[in-house]
């Protein structure tokens, strides 16, 4: 999308330089210039403030689930512990807990999974049966007790974030409008380029204009998938969990 977005843009000053040797010289000066000017200011300010909303609103969202993929890691520790502190029970519960947790990763960083060669459930389980075990345990002592009600609690906050990451859009980014915004950078940087005659200069400086511009829209569309991509939210803090279980 960023390429395209770079291809429509570089089209539209290329059309701008054409339409510039073209048009009569009193359409570019004196009140027509100014016009142009004020108008080009105005889409300006609301594409950098687009821009600047859409960013917020997919980092927000990226940090959001960067929190939820560490609150699930640290739940994950604590289950272990409170399993091995269940004995004989906890070895299955240990077991099945793991089965379960390496499946969800696989699922949601679906495209490191299958570089790996690894089978990608084609939709999550959002009911575990680890959970289902532990409220089937039946403590002997005052211990035992305490340590089941500790792990029924630990489990459902592992629930709970699953259902709020697997909750979450795939793609934050809105179509509609990342489609505005870069038919007002086209329309931005057409009439930058009929504003002077080409030169070397002016065409380097446009050109990484465009690139710049083109560069923020691949960090938002980046920021929108927390999953995939160059930017992704890491993983090796639920797969370090998963070791001791």
């Amino acid at each position: 999308m960023a390429a395209t977005a770079f291809g429509l843009i570089m089209a539209g000053t290329f059309v701008g330089m054409i339409v510039r040797s073209r048009l009569p010289e009193h359409h570019l000066t004196g009140d027509s210039k100014e016009v142009i000017r004020l108008a080009t200011a105005l889409v300006a300010t609301l594409t950098a403030l687009v821009l600047a909303l859409m960013f917020a609103a997919t980092r927000a969202s990226f940090e959001h689930t960067s929190a939820s993929v560490s609150r699930l890691a640290n739940v994950l520790d604590q289950r272990a512990d409170l399993a091995a502190q269940l004995l004989a029970e906890g070895v299955a519960i240990r077991k099945q807990l793991r089965s379960e947790i390496g499946p969800l990763i696989d699922t949601m960083w679906r495209d490191d999974a299958i570089a790996a060669g690894r089978t990608v459930p084609a939709r999550p389980k959002h009911n575990s049966s680890a959970l289902a075990m532990v409220r089937d345990l039946q403590p002997k002592t005052p211990t035992q007790a305490s340590l089941q009600t500790r792990a029924l609690q630990i489990g459902t906050d592992i629930q709970q974030t699953r259902l709020s990451l697997f909750a979450q859009a795939p793609d934050s980014v809105s179509t509609p409008f990342m489609v505005v915004l870069v038919l007002w950078m086209m329309f931005l940087f057409t009439t930058f380029s009929m504003s002077a005659k080409p030169n070397p200069t002016l065409a380097i400086v446009l050109f990484v204009c465009i690139l710049s511009a083109s560069g923020a829209i691949y960090l938002i569309l980046e920021l929108g998938l927390p999953f995939g991509g160059l930017m992704q939210v890491s993983n090796d803090s639920l797969r370090e969990a998963l070791t001791p279980i």
